[in-house]
């Protein structure tokens, strides 16, 4: 089974998604574990469909972003990187303000995919706003 690398730290995948998109929607990685990653996300104006509440693709971003550096994290020796391959959401509820909270945790940590389910919550409330699940494909050099 994969393990948490030694090298893996929270100011590494911070600094990895500063000047990408999760830089640009404002994701922070807050706590990374063996088979775990926690990240927080303060809401914007931006991260708002025009109807006025949270945009789901908002979310799936906090939720894929969270789950990627947990990937990130967790690769075997040896691996160059990982893709998503697949992901699902469930939205339960919205959020106009406030913080969104994500805490992903490991399903399955192999060779070749990881699986990684995420919970997205208000921050305030503790209110669960999305379930996730993604199938992530690792990298290896060619021969």
């Amino acid at each position: 089974m994969t393990r948490l690398r030694s090298d893996a730290s929270i100011e590494q995948l911070n600094r990895l998604g500063h000047d990408c998109l999760p830089g640009l929607f404002g994701v922070e990685m807050t706590e990374l574990a063996e088979g775990a990653m926690n990240s927080r996300m303060t809401i914007q104006p931006a991260h708002l469909a025009p109807n006025g509440y949270l945009h789901a693709a908002t979310i799936v971003a906090l939720a894929d972003t969270t789950c990627g550096c947990a990937t990130l994290a967790h690769l075997p020796d040896g691996a160059l990187s990982f893709t998503t391959i697949e992901l699902k959401s469930n939205h339960l509820g919205t959020a106009r303000q406030g913080a969104l909270r994500c805490e992903a945790r490991a399903q399955h940590l192999g060779r070749t995919t990881q699986v990684w389910d995420a919970v997205v919550t208000d921050e305030a409330s503790g209110q669960k706003l999305a379930l996730f699940r993604c199938t992530q494909m690792v990298l290896w050099p060619k021969p």
